[in-house]
């Protein structure tokens, strides 16, 4: 993504970062296809090499054995970026308990650190740990480059790794941006290193970062989940004064049950309601049975959220909300769509928006498939997507200024 060298002038500069663009139709099933365009376009893939394994790939298995074969191709050949994408992402469809799981994460975040360390060692990205709970919650920082114009607290969502966010990250300080990038319980090495499994008050982990940080003046974005999590944070923390949910994410258990029956998703939320766990706990095994993805899915989360069965998984999930502290939201907010996202039904973004009567302005921006950005998390142009969060934050701080820069 860097495509000029860093100068050797006094203060040293960020590179010029350049995105991919486009969706490419790489497998029948929707979320293997979205995860292959993200091994592609977020996390340093090669389309060329995708597309050799991509139309084989119909289970778990098969996700693990064709991405692992593509990083030893990889490092085979010297191409120690694509290695970290297929290695990193092979690990994402592995049940938690293979032992490969932790082996090939832990070898795409060396690689990551190895291949990138100039940028490290220079002094370009800061490391920091936040102390929390139990564990330390780690941070990268880039200062801006030129004129700040504000400074951004970004972090991922559901299965997410800071890493990822990295060329993101010095993209914004190239044009600006102050960054602190961060994970929190439940992402990345935090869950995998640490053990530290996922909390829904997400003001608790951004509070420690903001403590060891010490601003008091930020925007906070949170992509995929963290189009959830962010609003939380900033229901309660007050340091936080521009929020952007990178997703329509209003409640995680409504996003869940979005795609079932309409009759069965009543009738889950029903018995929710009456905690009827026997009754739930056996559709729900019924149906992991017979959908491998659900399978994994559910066993997954309940690793994640620790639950203790798919009851209680579904359970946690009703937590995972930002509709029940809406109204705490005084801030400005931006709210960032897709119109064909697979995972979360656009139509949700009322649900959001009518939890938020006292922000003190809502922008809503629905990106599309004719813009290559109407998948999760705008996958196929995340250029659009920064675009058009520092010209939506610019706006924002100068009409709070009355105008005045």
């Amino acid at each position: 993504m860097a495509d000029e060298k860093r100068g050797n002038d006094e203060k040293v500069r960020i590179p010029v970062i350049s995105f991919k663009r486009g969706m490419h139709e790489l497998n029948e099933q929707p979320n293997y296809n979205f995860q292959l365009n993200r091994v592609i376009n977020w996390d340093g893939g090669r389309l060329e090499d995708v597309e050799k394994v991509s139309a084989g790939i119909r289970s778990g298995a098969d996700w693990k054995r064709a991405l692992v074969s593509l990083g030893n191709e990889a490092m085979e050949e010297g191409r120690t970026e694509n290695a970290i994408a297929y290695y990193r992402m092979s690990e994402f469809f592995m049940y938690d308990g293979d032992p490969d799981k932790l082996l090939y994460y832990n070898k795409a975040i060396r690689l990551f650190y190895e291949h990138h360390g100039d940028y490290f060692n220079s002094g370009l990205v800061e490391r920091l740990d936040a102390p929390y709970e139990d564990v330390m919650l780690p941070i990268m920082h880039v200062r801006a480059q030129g004129r700040k114009k504000d400074t951004i607290l970004l972090h991922g969502g559901n299965d997410s790794y800071f890493e990822e966010l990295f060329f993101p990250m010095l993209y914004l300080a190239r044009n600006g941006f102050e960054v602190y990038l961060y994970e929190g319980p439940g992402q990345g090495g935090v869950l995998r290193i640490q053990g530290k499994k996922f909390t829904h008050q997400w003001e608790k982990p951004t509070k420690a970062v903001l403590d060891v940080i010490g601003e008091t003046d930020v925007t906070i974005m949170g992509a995929s989940l963290g189009g959830m999590l962010a609003p939380r944070a900033a229901a309660f923390e007050k340091r936080i004064k521009r929020v952007i949910g990178w997703s329509i994410f209003p409640n995680f258990l409504h996003v869940a049950l979005r795609s079932a029956p309409r009759a069965l998703r009543g009738l889950m939320l029903f018995m929710l309601k009456r905690n009827m766990r026997g009754a739930i706990n056996s559709i729900m095994r019924k149906n992991m049975k017979r959908n491998e993805a659900l399978d994994w899915g559910v066993r997954h989360g309940m690793y994640a959220y620790d639950a203790s069965d798919p009851f209680d998984y579904l359970k946690k999930l009703d937590d995972f909300k930002m509709t029940d502290v809406g109204a705490r939201i005084t801030q400005d907010m931006l709210i960032l769509g897709a119109d064909k996202d697979h995972f979360i039904d656009v139509g949700l973004y009322r649900e959001e928006i009518d939890a938020l009567p006292n922000v003190r302005s809502l922008t809503f921006r629905l990106f599309t498939s004719k813009e290559d950005a109407g998948n999760h998390c705008n996958v196929g142009n995340p250029r659009l997507v920064f675009d058009t969060v520092m010209r939506w934050i610019e706006s924002v701080k100068a009409e709070s200024m009355g105008g005045r820069q």
